[in-house]
């Protein structure tokens, strides 16, 4: 008499099997019971309101809270926090200057920001802690120090 090729290794195999399977459909009809549950929802029920912080809010806004915005004041487009690029003079510190790569950052007293700066942008030969002064202009990856002198 020949001897059966389902092994106890095999059979526990497919019974794990057939129990993700079981609990896969059982996860499926659960997610489309829930679907049905929330189409049987009102419109109202699914509204969503902003409210005047611009949180999304079940309720409507308080008209009270409410202000008037001119069309002129709105700006377009992404604009630089509060950064006062071209013409302002500002005062820093060199915090690093490497000669061999010809670039370093410098820490602005103000605002105590670290700026990037390349030797082309400088007008002098810059040195760590040199206090010196500069402008702020737009880089490719943000703002950067440009035309810097050494401050006496």
């Amino acid at each position: 008499m020949a001897k059966s090729q389902q092994t106890f290794n095999k059979s526990e195999r497919e019974k794990k099997k057939q129990k993700k399977q079981k609990e896969k459909r059982e996860r499926k009809a659960q997610k489309k019971l829930e679907k049905q549950e929330r189409g049987k929802l009102s419109f109202e029920d699914q509204i969503k309101y902003v409210d005047h912080n611009g949180n999304l809010v079940d309720v409507p806004p308080d008209p009270t809270k409410r202000k008037e915005i001119k069309a002129e004041h709105i700006v377009l487009g992404a604009t630089r926090e509060s950064m006062n690029t071209g013409s302002e003079k500002r005062v820093g510190r060199v915090k690093f200057f490497s000669d061999d790569k010809g670039y370093g950052f410098i820490i602005d007293d103000e605002s105590k920001e670290e700026l990037f700066v390349h030797i082309k942008q400088c007008l002098y030969k810059p040195e760590v802690n040199d206090v010196v002064s500069f402008i702020i202009k737009s880089g490719n990856q943000g703002p950067v120090a440009a035309k810097v002198t050494k401050v006496k």
